[in-house]
């Protein structure tokens, strides 16, 4: 087992743990799993599995598992272009014309050097492994276990759930920001580190993915999501949920703060 997968003893619901997401963050669409696999013959067992009928970027094919709901399998030859094989590590993408970003000089970047830089700087699952990819909704289960766990949702959620990830075990989360080819923030960055990747979509998800204005993209290793749930539920009873009531920015702080801060009331 590569550092890419997760624990092969660890067993979830995945029916609950993302019944609990949509109720905790209420989602607009569904959580979904991806799965990387050294023989393409594994990706077509799995029950359901639907197969592009026409080249697509990647994000297009997340867009099917997160907004239809299906369960999607891909090889290098169903997706665009090296930038959306690279990422995954599919079809041995990074090679020296990919690597000079070449395709994105006078597109997204000024000067051939700043190109150069952008696709050194992306998180991607090294070349060679694996053969094919599916994602699937998290509830359907059919990826056990899934690589990685992933959703949108608004920022205001985004925030609840690293409160959640934050409650016991405090860590800081330092991410970055990419650019264009964000999904290496994301997925690149959660398959190759194992570590809660939150990323700002770039233009590619919003306009081929259907990714909409207000909504950010988390990518996680699944037993992390349980670990966040609890967190979520213990700021709950503490009064703190989502949506997030809003207070009124001319009210006297001094009521709403003592809720939580008795030593702010008023006196």
């Amino acid at each position: 087992m590569t550092a890419l997968h997760a624990p092969e003893a660890a067993a979830f619901d995945y029916a609950k743990l993302a019944a609990d997401l949509e109720r905790l963050l209420r989602l607009r669409s569904f959580p979904f799993a991806m799965k990387l696999y050294e023989d393409r013959s594994e990706m077509e067992a799995i029950p359901r599995i639907r197969r592009p009928k026409a080249v697509h970027t990647l994000d297009q094919v997340v867009a099917q598992a997160s907004r239809l709901g299906w369960t999607v399998g891909v090889t290098s030859d169903d997706l665009v272009g090296a930038q959306c094989r690279a990422v995954v590590g599919l079809g041995n993408a990074k090679d020296p014309k990919w690597t000079s970003g070449a395709h994105m000089v006078n597109v997204w970047f000024s000067t051939p050097d700043d190109a150069r830089e952008h696709q050194a700087a992306m998180h991607c699952v090294p070349d060679g492994k694996y053969d094919a990819l599916a994602v699937a909704p998290l509830a359907a289960g059919r990826l056990d276990p899934p690589d990685i766990a992933l959703f949108y949702a608004t920022p205001g959620a985004m925030m609840y759930f690293i409160n959640g990830l934050q409650w016991a075990g405090y860590k800081k989360f330092d991410w970055g920001v990419v650019g264009e080819s964000a999904c290496a923030d994301s997925w690149g960055r959660a398959l190759t580190r194992r570590e809660p990747s939150l990323s700002i979509p770039c233009f590619a998800e919003r306009r081929y993915g259907g990714v909409l204005d207000d909504e950010m993209l988390m990518a996680l290793p699944p037993e992390q999501l349980s670990k966040a749930i609890v967190g979520m539920e213990a700021l709950a009873k503490n009064g703190f949920r989502y949506p997030f009531a809003q207070y009124g920015i001319q009210n006297d702080v001094r009521d709403g703060m003592a809720r939580s801060y008795p030593d702010r009331a008023k006196k």
